[in-house]
């Protein structure tokens, strides 16, 4: 059985050095770059299952290299790590199109934790058998295909990172029923938050974004005072 591939990308030789040998040990096959031009040379080469990537470099930063690598059609999660520990920062990670955000220092094995989680997601379910039907949920003009992760309006496809996708799918599948914060957080993140993580605000304004008419008057996603948030297939009519 061929090996997930992960690409760490971060201009500290040390960590790199120290990462890539922990995810050996754990069954990963790892590829490092220590900059955005070494990283497209690997990405030129083949696309990772995942890509650990550092904020703070040289040259193009690690917002920048997400930001455009967000822009392509089905690219693999990103993992963002920084030195920066603010929540904005992690807030501006996760608006850019990281899956997640790490600060330093970290432990590797929280590091790995992550990596697990965010995979497991991506994976989704397994196939279903050719005989079963396809899973497939409309709302207004939008269709998604829960078996093949993917959602389209009007025929066209939208592209979705997999965190925007794994929320998109709880909303569907927990329509017409307001969901807690601390609820969604629990579905979205294998491991410990902080109370005050407003994360999961971050993520459902994304996905607004791509799914709404006009974001700031949400037809379909709705933020319910106190509770959380409600998904309303039927919009507003």
């Amino acid at each position: 059985m061929e090996k997930d591939l992960i690409y760490v990308t971060d201009d500290d030789p040390g960590i790199r050095e120290l990462v890539a040998e922990y995810l050996a040990s754990q069954g990963y096959a790892v590829e490092t770059a220590e900059d955005a031009a070494s990283l497209d040379r690997l990405l030129a080469a083949r696309l990772p299952d995942l890509l650990v990537l550092d904020w703070m470099m040289p040259g193009e930063d690690g917002l920048s290299i997400a930001r455009r690598l967000r822009a392509q059609p089905g690219f693999p999660p990103i993992i963002m790590l920084s030195a920066r520990g603010e929540d904005i920062d992690r807030i501006i990670g996760l608006e850019v199109g990281a899956d997640d955000y790490l600060p330093k220092p970290f432990n590797p094995r929280e590091l790995l934790a992550r990596i697990r989680a965010v995979m497991r997601r991506q994976g989704g379910a397994a196939a279903p058998a050719a005989a079963e039907p396809t899973r497939v949920f409309h709302f207004g003009p939008f269709s998604v295909n829960l078996d093949a992760r993917a959602l389209s309006r009007d025929g066209v496809e939208i592209t979705l990172t997999s965190g925007e996708y794994e929320l998109l799918e709880i909303f569907a599948t927990h329509a017409n029923r307001a969901l807690s914060r601390d609820w969604l957080m629990d579905r979205l993140r294998g491991f410990e938050r902080d109370p005050f993580d407003r994360s999961i605000d971050v993520r459902v304004n994304r996905l607004r974004k791509k799914i709404e008419d006009d974001p700031a008057n949400p037809a379909y996603i709705r933020t319910q005072r106190g509770q959380g948030y409600l998904f309303v297939p039927q919009g507003k009519g």
